[in-house]
């Protein structure tokens, strides 16, 4: 395999020196949880480190400024204004905040993808129940992605919210989130997107996306700990959004029965959470942003890429992934192979993968008659030599 994409914009040398992990596994699972880079350790274990010795709550006073920074570092990453960030324990949260704070009622239209993750979809279902409103699914073009021109056929008076999956968990398919914002712009309609598996690996920047809400995941591509996520809400829409959860943080009790919401999105925060793990976000952040998101998403590209190329090439191994744009993830099956099993293998060996189910996203697996697929997913510290050693492997237990 070519070093071309090793000298092009990324220091791999220094990205792995940076990276403890890469000295102990080949992780191919950067789409589940990617290796940690020391300054997020740094960040994450010393505000442990100073509870551990002032106390959480002057811990936290001693380091106000660095949190706040956090929110700057969020912003400048998808760019938005601090004002519209909200940060989380986890994307799924952030997601759920964005999502129950959107006004349906019967008669009312939601339109989405079959991209749709299982969390998402389970929180639809519900939310039909309770109000009346109909789900209704966007057609996929023939490669895959959602169909723009169909959905913007699909849109009228009663459509209140359209949400799309950036990039799918179990096929690696982008799909094109700045021709959806094109076409729901002007609608009516509220735009969600969910990009839990494209911020760390692909350029976001909301202003060209057209959403009013996205939400992340920290743990993922941006390589961040467990534990943290984040919202974008549009400025001018936060009028139109009821949290779901309120407390003193995201709103003042000011008087005996009237109470006033914040003017930001810090309405959707509650007041508890974890200060260590919020500047090992923002340490992420600022790690990628250092390395530079166009020169991630090329060399992300180029590894995964030359993955599917290799494991194309061995017998009995089908890949499955769709679209005209691919991510990082690479989803596959071995005939005469449990997916579970193989994972297990791999792990035992020291490579690291895992498995998309079809509990997870049944809108996309089920109608290809797939219950389980490998999921390797890259990232730019990962080598060419670890291409070469992954498809090795599998070729080896096919």
């Amino acid at each position: 395999m070519s070093d071309t994409l090793s000298a092009a914009r990324i220091d791999v040398a220094q990205a792995r020196a940076l990276t403890p992990g890469c000295a102990h596994v080949l992780h191919f699972n950067n789409a589940g949880a990617a290796l940690m880079p020391q300054p997020v350790l740094d960040a994450t274990i010393g505000q442990l480190q100073r509870e551990a010795v002032m106390g959480g709550y002057e811990a936290a006073a001693h380091m106000a400024g660095a949190t706040e920074a956090v929110y700057d570092s969020v912003a400048r990453l998808i760019n938005a204004h601090r004002d519209e960030i909200a940060l989380f324990e986890g994307s799924s949260q952030a997601w759920h905040k964005a999502f129950h704070a959107v006004p349906l009622a019967k008669g009312d239209r939601v339109l989405t993808a079959s991209t749709e993750y299982s969390t998402n979809w389970l929180s639809l279902l519900r939310i039909r129940e309770r109000t009346g409103c109909t789900i209704e699914m966007v057609p996929d073009r023939p490669s895959g992605e959602v169909d723009v021109d169909a959905l913007a056929a699909m849109l009228d008076e009663r459509v209140k919210l359209v949400m799309i999956t950036h990039v799918a968990t179990s096929n690696g398919m982008v799909n094109p989130v700045e021709e959806v914002g094109r076409a729901v712009r002007g609608s009516g309609a509220l735009y969600l997107v969910d990009a839990c598996q494209s911020v760390g690996q692909l350029p976001i920047d909301v202003a060209r996306i057209g959403c009013d809400l996205l939400a992340a995941a920290g743990r993922k591509y941006l390589r961040g700990p467990r534990g943290t996520g984040f919202l974008f809400v549009r400025k001018d829409r936060l009028a139109q959004l009821e949290p779901p959860v309120i407390d003193i943080h995201a709103a003042q009790w000011t008087g005996r029965d009237t109470y006033a919401w914040r003017p930001d999105a810090r309405r959707f925060e509650t007041l508890e959470h974890s200060v260590a793990t919020r500047l090992g976000l923002g340490a992420a952040v600022d790690h990628a942003l250092g390395w530079g998101l166009e020169a991630i998403a090329e060399r992300i590209a180029g590894l995964s890429a030359g993955l599917r190329e290799r494991l194309e090439a061995i017998g009995g191994v089908r890949v499955h992934d769709r679209g005209r744009q691919r991510s990082g993830i690479v989803t596959f099956t071995v005939a005469g192979r449990s997916a579970d099993e193989l994972m297990a293998d791999l792990r035992r060996h020291g490579i690291n993968t895992t498995v998309s189910r079809i509990e997870a996203a049944r809108l996309d697996m089920e109608p290809r008659g797939l219950e389980r697929m490998v999921r390797a997913s890259v990232h730019y510290y990962n080598t060419e030599e670890e291409v070469e050693r992954f498809a090795e492997a599998i070729a080896a237990r096919a």
